[in-house]
């Protein structure tokens, strides 16, 4: 079989075993779809909790980031991770010692304000669409080249598959299809790194591998240096940024992780406060697989790419590469009109790769069997489907929960919340759809500004509703209007409005701006709450009653 019927094959049977999942979990009930009835076990929400954090960003772009950036790409590795471990100590147990639903609803009844609540509603949806965008390009990506469609048409087959089992099961569903997404995943990305690792040092431990030398002693990462040196490129183990966008970036990054509400709602699924704390310890190590694998990756990749393409007449260009630019990511312009293929740092480049086909191109560009090139295809998949499942449901309790049920309509039945919620997340996959076909920017690029986003809004209300018994609904809804209006407004006029790199406050990117808007909305947010009533005695003491620890 050749590649594509290896793919319809893999795809076709994962496809069919989501959704098999899915019916068997279908949620019956408002708490199942949207806390899958707080009966999961820590092993499984573990797994679920890293297939929802190892989105379309972790798996297709992450690697292929750091193979065309170096050193500074290593700021989405040091982010993610970090964010992660940050997520599990200090914000993870004490929501689910709160014990309600969703983000926003903690917001609104921590701060006993209705309108923090619809806020936080806006702010979740505003970071769960641009997040979501990334997704949906990973999926059109995947599609575009290995089932031969058209982008397009890529991004609908795959809302259509989330929004059977999303819709179909909410919570419920969707928890134990991303177990069995975290398995296809996991395996799709390390199987061939061990091919990898072992055609490129002889070591089949890629984290080994990475560090290797050869018979003269001279590593991995030096050869990859002096063949970038000599086509004109920087170092790349050398950081080719200023420091403070590197530090910025990290920082909204790690903050973003612990106020996104598509990962934060994941550890109301299980019973106890020490399920909890378990379940994100599980998740650590499921993350950790996939994360200590991608900077070897992304160093084979950029090592083969470079043994392979540069300086080879266009006509005898490796098959990969014209299969690639059929699918428009990959695209050749001779300058020189000499047929060879010049790449270059500068004006003079002839070959443009899209960051975003490194990983699932990689295994082709080494020659690996077709059923593992397939495989990477439908990890690929397995990993935007599971994100954007978590983000739809995220949308659809925001609308449905905490704005007809909390605000709006509050003698609803469950029935028909139910029913709200089911029809919000199908108008959510319309418009994630249509995000996904035009997006803005790489898929870790785009996420990255979710975090940002989610770094200036959510933060700041979760960390100091948590820690500190002084601060109110006004500093909180202040905080989150200025933190996440700076952050949206920055990135919309640079991504969008054509803004220059040259304005970039104090030199901070889009990617990074989102720590200057926390930093905002902590600067506003407090002197505020000093300024005007202090919460309710009871509120008080509800805080108070969280950070206790819980006796089983």
């Amino acid at each position: 079989m050749n590649v594509q019927e290896w793919t319809f094959l893999l795809v076709a049977f994962t496809f069919a075993l989501y959704i098999g999942v899915a019916i068997w979990s279908r949620a019956k009930s408002t708490g199942e779809f949207y806390v899958a009835g707080k009966h999961v076990s820590p092993l499984a929400n573990g797994m679920a909790t890293a297939a929802d954090w190892m989105s379309a960003a972790s798996f297709i772009s992450m690697a292929g980031l750091i193979a065309f950036l170096g050193m500074d790409g290593s700021v989405y590795l040091m982010g993610w991770t970090g964010g992660y471990v940050l997520l599990a100590l200090l914000i993870a147990p004490y929501l689910r010692k709160f014990g309600k639903f969703t983000v926003p609803d903690f917001i609104g009844d921590r701060y006993a304000s209705q309108t923090a609540r619809i806020v936080a509603v806006v702010c979740a949806i505003f970071i769960s669409f641009t997040y979501i965008a990334g997704q949906m390009r990973g999926v059109g990506v995947v599609f575009s080249r290995f089932l031969e469609v058209d982008i397009t048409l890529g991004v609908i087959i795959g809302m259509g598959i989330v929004f059977f089992y999303a819709v179909l099961g909410g919570m419920k569903g969707i928890t134990y299809t991303q177990v069995v997404q975290y398995c296809v995943l996991i395996i799709a990305y390390t199987i061939p790194a061990f091919f990898l690792a072992f055609m490129v040092t002889g070591n089949p431990i890629p984290q080994l591998a990475l560090g290797s030398t050869d018979e003269a002693g001279i590593g991995l990462l030096a050869k990859l240096d002096g063949m970038l040196s000599d086509l004109g490129f920087g170092a790349y183990t050398g950081y080719n940024q200023s420091m403070l966008n590197i530090v910025c970036i990290t920082g909204a990054l790690m903050l973003g992780t612990a106020g996104l509400p598509h990962v934060i709602i994941r550890f109301f699924t299980v019973k106890r406060v020490k399920d909890a704390r378990s379940s994100a310890g599980w998740a650590l190590l499921f993350i950790a697989l996939l994360y200590t694998t991608a900077p070897a990756i992304a160093v084979f990749a950029r090592t083969n790419m470079l043994n392979t393409v540069p300086g080879v007449a266009y006509a005898n260009a490796p098959s990969w590469v014209h299969t690639w630019e059929e699918s428009g990511l990959i695209s050749y312009n001779d300058l020189n009109n000499d047929g060879i293929i010049d790449y270059a740092p500068d004006a003079t480049n002839e070959l443009i790769i899209d960051r975003d086909i490194m990983v699932l191109a990689n295994p082709e560009i080494a020659g690996l069997p077709d059923w593992v090139v397939a495989l990477v295809a439908a990890g690929g998949l397995a990993a935007a489907l599971s994100t954007a499942a978590g983000l739809l449901l995220v949308i659809s309790s925001a609308v449905s929960h905490d704005l007809v049920k909390r605000v709006f309509k509050p003698d609803i039945s469950e029935k028909g919340e139910l029913r709200f919620a089911r029809i919000a997340a199908a108008c959510a996959i319309i418009c994630a759809g249509l995000l996904g076909i035009w997006p803005p920017d790489y898929v870790a690029a785009v996420v990255a500004f979710a975090f940002g986003l989610a770094a200036a809004s959510f933060f700041p209300a979760i960390m100091l509703g948590i820690f500190w018994k002084r601060f109110n609904a006004a500093g909180a809804i202040v905080g989150m209007l200025v933190g996440i209006l700076f952050t949206g407004s920055y990135i919309i006029y640079f991504k969008f409005m054509g803004g220059s790199q040259e304005d970039w406050l104090f030199g901070i990117s889009p990617e990074g701006i989102g720590i200057i808007g926390m930093l905002l909305n902590f600067g506003i947010a407090v002197p505020v709450s000093i300024l005007t009533k202090p919460p309710s005695e009871e509120i008080q003491q509800l805080v108070e009653d969280i950070r206790l620890p819980e006796v089983d």
